[in-house]
């Protein structure tokens, strides 16, 4: 693979990216982590929390929270009211960017692992985000 040059996702400067992953510069990246490490912690000291009281503890934007749901780093626990959607029909997902009848449909017999696919909720109730541990991905 070979480097080029690309602005920051984060803050706009330029920096060699290498190819593969968000397109952070070192110094991004490294905010990124923290935050990451910032949820992780509040859910496992608070247990299952909603987005707006994970946000106003560790002060990470709801929208980079969202991307954490997005890219397979938090799960709605079973039986929330609220879910995200599948980018691709629309249906409630606990984490990722598809469901698992679209994941497979996407890949389209090229044999392909979709890191984003989430778990379609078996029913709804009162539930919040949690954190998964690399074990549950």
């Amino acid at each position: 693979m070979v480097a080029t040059t690309e602005a920051c996702e984060g803050c706009r400067r330029l920096f060699m990216y290498p190819g593969f992953g968000a397109k952070f510069c070192p110094k991004c990246r490294e905010r990124d982590v923290e935050n990451q490490h910032k949820v992780k912690e509040f859910l496992r000291e608070n247990g299952a929390s909603n987005m707006y009281q994970i946000s106003e503890a560790t002060g990470v934007s709801e929208r980079l929270i969202r991307q954490y749901l997005r890219d397979g780093m938090l799960e709605i626990p079973e039986g929330s009211p609220i879910y995200i959607k599948c980018e691709s029909c629309g249906c409630d997902i606990r984490s990722g960017r598809w469901c698992p009848p679209c994941a497979a449909r996407l890949s389209n017999g090229l044999k392909v692992n979709f890191v984003c696919v989430g778990d379609i909720p078996k029913f709804r109730a009162v539930g919040k985000m949690r954190f998964l541990s690399m074990s549950e991905r």
